[in-house]
């Protein structure tokens, strides 16, 4: 019989902690640098890792172990190619790519100019969630030495990344939620002050604030945390 690539016990219980302290994070950022973090620490043969998404066309490195691996990730988003930008744009899901060289047929421009960089081996993971909507990008490893990415290992950074997904969406809608609560509050509290200071109506107040937004193409959220941070009433009834 085939040994499974990791004892599965020893692997659970790695993953079930990484999944405990990826939920524990108290920010977005945090979750994405722990995510990173765990790679080198439970993927066999990682080295570096960093976490790529593609915003509005743009590449973006959204966490990273090493300054490195920001500019593989810009290098990918000027040339157009490479496995991290291909999981991004879910080309394909998974890359395990152990001789970094023998891949130049398929990024041609971008294999020469990562092996400059020191890598020989590599790792994509489309990091996704059964919403199609989501954005998230790719969890990419990387090593400095040819074969150190093996069937164990991808073994690994999949159960990872899958894991990281579910982290990083959620801690992104949080984020989402908590901004949301936080403009309703200011713009709230802006309402408030407007109605004070010209004596009118909520509905009033809010055209005033629309107006002074548009009038200096300022966010209507923005101005509001303005506004109630200043006690201030914007210029320009």
């Amino acid at each position: 019989m085939t040994q499974p690539p990791w004892e599965p016990d020893e692997l659970g219980r790695t993953i079930a902690g990484v999944a405990r302290d990826l939920l524990a994070q108290q920010s977005l950022q945090d979750t994405l640098d722990r995510i990173v973090y765990h790679a080198i620490r439970v993927v066999e043969g990682c080295e570096l890792s960093g976490i790529l998404a593609i915003q509005d066309g743009e590449v973006r490195s959204l966490a990273v172990t090493d300054d490195v691996v920001t500019t593989s990730d810009h290098l990918q988003g000027e040339l157009r190619e490479g496995p991290c930008f291909d999981a991004a744009r879910r080309i394909d899901e998974i890359y395990r790519l152990p001789d970094l060289a023998a891949e130049e047929h398929r990024w041609p421009r971008y294999v020469p100019r990562a092996l400059d960089l020191g890598f020989r081996g590599m790792m994509s993971f489309l990091l996704y969630t059964d919403d199609t909507r989501e954005n998230l990008g790719a969890l990419n490893l990387y090593s400095t030495r040819t074969d150190a990415f093996t069937p164990r290992s991808e073994h690994a950074g999949w159960l990872l990344a899958s894991h990281a997904a579910v982290a990083f969406a959620g801690a992104r809608r949080q984020g989402q939620l908590h901004e949301a609560i936080s403009s309703r509050q200011d713009i709230g509290e802006a309402l408030g002050i407007l109605m004070e200071r010209y004596k009118v109506t909520r509905d009033q107040a809010f055209e005033l604030l629309k107006k002074a937004s548009q009038d200096r193409n300022i966010k209507l959220r923005e101005l509001a945390r303005t506004v109630a941070d200043t006690g201030e009433a914007p210029h320009g009834r």
